[in-house]
């Protein structure tokens, strides 16, 4: 069961599903009681679209393992995508206080952003700055909390929010430097968008986000969700 197990999560991840599906089901059939196999197959039954079995699948697993904090957070981004936004977030509160699962910051995060998709800025506000009073070093907390801002029409504090990551932290990803960008062109800061613009060209070249600011940019959202563990 583990050698299918392993053998599925590495088909899994080079995006052969048919293959994946055949090793974890497999290994399910021969150690139904292996929370890892059920949790996994939930990952791939949802990435197949098979909602319902990846909800079996992920309760099945969390009966194994009630308080497993990796899969009950890959289960709450399950539910948040599927519109089930009280019961995603109840799920990322579970995984972030469980002494066991190391970096809480993600669940705050993904909760930020499950209730930002329902309209809910205020509360996600509240989580993406419990995130990062938890690893102020996490740049995508920061990303997502200036997007917020920014698609509030607050433009200068979306600037300061990403200026004061960047002042503390050497490392940046090429989503927070875009949307510092975009902050900028609309607040009218010209030489920060040039700033930031010259980091993106400088660190992250072959990027998407350079190529938006090279093409002198739509300056449109780059947000494409949390998720992850």
């Amino acid at each position: 069961a583990e050698a299918n197990l392993n053998l599925g999560v590495a088909y899994f991840r080079a995006g052969n599903l048919p293959l994946a599906k055949e090793k974890l089901e497999r290994a399910r059939d021969q150690d139904p009681r292996n929370a890892s196999v059920h949790g996994t197959l939930g990952l791939l039954y949802a990435r197949l679209g098979d909602d319902a079995k990846a909800d079996a699948e992920f309760n099945s697993a969390l009966r194994i393992a009630t308080n497993d904090p990796e899969i009950t957070n890959n289960y709450a981004v399950f539910l948040c995508g599927h519109g089930k936004v009280d019961a995603g977030v109840k799920r990322f509160e579970q995984a972030a206080a469980n002494p066991l699962y190391k970096t809480p910051w993600v669940a705050w995060t993904n909760a930020g952003f499950c209730l930002r998709s329902a309209n809910r800025n205020g509360d996600a506000a509240a989580q993406y700055e419990r995130a990062l009073r938890a690893q102020p070093t996490y740049a995508e907390a920061a990303y997502q909390y200036a997007e917020l801002e920014l698609a509030e029409q607050k433009p200068a504090i979306a600037l300061q929010r990403v200026e004061a990551f960047l002042a503390a932290n050497p490392k940046a990803t090429p989503e927070l430097l875009l949307t510092g960008w975009r902050a900028a062109r609309a607040q009218g800061d010209q030489l920060w968008a040039l700033k930031l613009a010259r980091r993106l060209q400088t660190d992250f070249p072959n990027s998407a986000q350079t190529l938006v600011v090279a093409g002198g940019g739509a300056p449109g959202s780059s947000n494409n969700g949390a998720g992850g563990n």
